[in-house]
């Protein structure tokens, strides 16, 4: 069988995404083309490029190679194609007209590389490209076409202008959805009955809890409870005012977070207390040995519509390595991980949660997060998808809640 991504995220950077680990995973046993995000015409201008789109650009002008093989069944797309920015456009009848334009010089690039590879038949998933993939089941015909809905991306400025009309509409005819939380799960079947949970993944390789990794220098001097939290630092998800109030309460913990950091962050006092140390972005490879030396594993999440019903993949990282985890409460939270993590809902219980995770903490329940994280493998994923869109199974919802114990 052969697949063809789609994605806002690319394959060949520091980090993982849903799409590029089940990518990864199916291109064990399938043949599998990763197509990165094009490049608009506002990156191409901008200064501010990351490393990754500056390669991509630089290929585009050097007229290399668009298609490159980087593992047996696994193939990776650069467009060439550039796209225009239109999202400032404000009316989504017009914005619609010239996203079909960009639709269709994206969908050329993706048929010349499907005519080079032979895939004559294909399904294509769709990780959260409203805009771009929006027309692609009608340019490209796959046999089937997958959306993937792992986050709430219309609650943000950019996507919401447009994307709050469009989204629903690019379910509707999506031959599935397939969601990584039960809420994603239940807003999808208002708009497609073939709507179904499949989870979320880590790297099993990568988190393994029975071998030892060496404490990183950065946090050999601390004393006392490690507080760790990692991830991306941003207001819009994370309860900055919890933080800091957990930080001047409890000077004996030492907070330490990983993780890029928005403006408020980065000026807030957090970064002026003694108990709380900034180490900034670490490559995926380097996390699990700061994890390992953590006492207890937090995500302080806000509560909006963005964050409410999304899956939090730290958390199953955390338990993978046998973390005691206090968390904010949310639906995902209480569905999937409420029997092995601690739940707090305001500040009082957050302190008291952290307390009870440093006393209970022993063997035997670290082993019992460890068995429970292993359920959440890319394996098991990529598995309960493919039993979700082929089509003796997609009849069968039920299947798709194989990752719940």
């Amino acid at each position: 069988m052969n697949f063809v991504f789609v994605s806002l995220q690319r394959i060949n950077t520091d980090r993982d995404s849903t799409s590029t680990c089940l990518a990864k995973e199916l291109a064990k046993t399938h043949k599998v083309l990763y197509v990165n995000s094009p490049i608009d015409r506002r990156t191409l201008l901008s200064s501010e490029q990351d490393e990754y789109t500056r390669a991509h650009i630089a290929a585009i002008k050097a007229k290399k190679p668009p298609l490159s093989q980087i593992k047996p069944n696994l193939w990776v797309l650069n467009p060439t194609q550039v796209i225009e920015s239109i999202n400032w456009i404000p009316f989504t009848s017009v914005f619609s007209s010239f996203n079909r334009l960009n639709n269709q010089r994206f969908a050329k690039d993706i048929r010349d590389a499907l005519n080079r590879l032979g895939f004559d038949h294909f399904i294509l998933i769709n990780d959260k490209d409203i805009f771009r993939s929006f027309y692609l089941k009608e340019l490209l015909k796959p046999d089937k076409y997958v959306y993937l809905d792992r986050d709430y991306t219309v609650g943000m400025d950019y996507w919401k202008r447009h994307g709050a009309e469009l989204e629903p509409k690019l379910m509707a005819k999506a031959d599935a959805v397939v969601c990584n939380s039960f809420d994603f799960t239940k807003r999808a079947q208002r708009y497609n009955p073939n709507s179904f949970y499949i989870g979320n993944g880590f790297d099993v390789k990568q988190y393994d809890s029975s071998k030892s990794k060496k404490k990183p220098t950065e946090l050999q001097h601390l004393t006392g409870p490690v507080i760790g939290y990692v991830g991306a630092l941003i207001t819009l998800r994370l309860d900055l005012n919890l933080m800091l109030e957990m930080a001047k309460a409890k000077p004996q913990w030492n907070f330490v977070l990983i993780g890029w950091e928005d403006a408020p962050f980065q000026q807030s006092e957090l970064h002026r207390l003694p108990n709380v140390l900034f180490l900034g972005k670490k490559h995926t490879s380097e996390v699990p040995a700061y994890l390992e030396h953590f006492d207890v594993c937090i995500n302080p999440q806000l509560l909006n519509e963005i964050t409410r019903g999304n899956f939090p993949l730290k958390v199953v990282e955390y338990l993978a390595l046998g973390k005691p985890v206090v968390a904010t409460s949310t639906n995902t939270m209480q569905e999937i991980f409420g029997q092995h993590t601690y739940l707090a809902t305001d500040p009082a219980s957050f302190f008291a949660q952290i307390e009870k995770a440093l006393e209970e903490d022993n063997a035997a329940e670290r082993e019992r997060r460890i068995q429970f994280a292993g359920n959440f493998s890319w394996e098991n994923v990529a598995n309960t998808l493919l039993e979700c869109i082929l089509p003796a199974k997609a009849a069968q919802p039920a299947a798709a809640l194989s990752l719940i114990p």
